[in-house]
C-alpha cells in the first residue's frame, strides 16, 4: 500500500490518500486541512479517488471535506454514531467489521468508541496496517473528556480491538508519527493500563 500524509493545522493533524495500484484507485482518510493538497496530489499520480473515510466527526479531521467535494463527486464515510455531530453530507454509513474494496485489497472498519461514539479504525491486514484516527498514538491513547468520549469506552477498544492488532501491524494515527504495536505494547502505557485494567 501507498501512503501518502499531508499534516496540517495548529494540531499536526494528519490526513492521508491511500492506493495500491499506480493510476487506480484511492481513499482520502480524514482530510483536516488544506483540501488543495489532497487535491494535487490526487491528480499529479492520476488516481480515482472513491472515497472520504472519517475515523470520527472532530473539525480538525473534517475541516477539508467540502473543498475536495467541491472538486471530486465522492461520498462522504463516518461511522454511524459520530453522524449526530458531524455537520457535513453523509453518504455512506459505516459500521463495525464492514469491508471496503481498494483495489483488490480489503479495508475493513473497526469501531473504537472512547475518543467520540463513533470513532473507528481502518485495518488492512494484506499492508498490516491500522489507520487509528485519534483513537491510539504511538505512546498515548486519545481524549476521553470531551463531549461525547467515554473512558470507559476507551477501555473497552483498547481490550476488545486494538490489543487483537498483531506486533508486526504499523499504526498511523491522527497526530503523531506512526509505529507498530510491538512499539506500542512497549511504549503506550496509557494502552497497557487500559488493558491490564479489570
Amino acid at each position: 500500500m501507498k501512503i501518502k500524509i499531508l499534516e496540517g493545522g495548529n494540531l499536526r493533524e494528519n490526513g492521508y490518500i491511500i492506493s495500491v495500484k499506480e493510476k487506480g484507485s484511492c481513499y482520502i482518510i480524514d482530510p483536516g486541512y488544506d483540501g488543495s493538497r489532497f487535491i494535487k496530489y490526487i491528480e499529479a499520480q492520476n488516481l480515482n479517488p472513491k472515497g472520504i473515510l472519517l475515523t470520527h466527526h472532530h473539525y480538525d479531521h473534517v475541516g477539508a471535506v467540502n473543498k475536495i467535494l467541491a472538486h471530486f463527486n465522492i461520498p462522504v464515510m463516518i461511522h454511524e454514531l459520530d453522524t449526530f455531530q458531524y455537520k457535513g453530507k453523509v453518504d455512506v454509513v459505516l459500521k463495525d467489521n464492514m469491508k471496503l474494496d481498494l483495489d483488490g485489497e480489503s479495508l475493513q472498519v473497526r469501531h473504537t468508541p472512547g475518543h467520540t461514539m463513533g470513532s473507528c479504525v481502518i485495518v488492512s491486514e494484506k499492508s498490516r496496517v491500522v489507520f487509528s484516527g485519534d483513537t491510539i498514538f504511538d505512546t498515548d491513547l486519545g481524549r476521553t473528556d470531551l463531549e461525547d468520549g467515554s473512558p470507559e469506552l476507551m477501555v473497552k477498544s483498547c481490550k476488545e480491538v486494538i490489543d487483537d492488532f498483531p506486533n508486526d501491524y504499523t499504526i498511523y494515527p491522527g497526530h503523531e508519527g506512526s509505529a507498530t504495536m510491538k512499539q506500542i505494547r512497549k511504549y503506550n502505557l496509557e494502552f497497557l493500563d487500559c488493558i491490564m485494567y479489570k
